[in-house]
């Protein structure tokens, strides 16, 4: 399975996967969901996102959750 807006880098937020271009992690969209935020919250609070950022975080988090996916880290 293939993210195109998530990327991995060890250099980055401590390899964590992020959004593409930033230092959002999937982790804070997760967190930001979990504690009621909506994704129109999200947006607001961080503009480089788009809404399809913010599905394919879950997405991703669907997929490792669910062992459909094991990504290596890229420099």
């Amino acid at each position: 399975m293939y993210f195109e807006r998530i990327t991995i880098d060890p250099k980055v937020m401590l390899g964590k996967p992020c959004i593409k271009g930033t230092r959002i992690t999937v982790e804070l969209i997760l967190d930001k969901l979990a504690g009621g935020a909506s994704y129109e919250d999200i947006l607001d609070g961080y503009p480089r996102l788009t809404l399809e950022d913010i599905r394919e975080a879950l997405r991703y988090a669907h997929a490792v959750l669910t062992n459909e996916i094991i990504i290596e880290a890229v420099a």
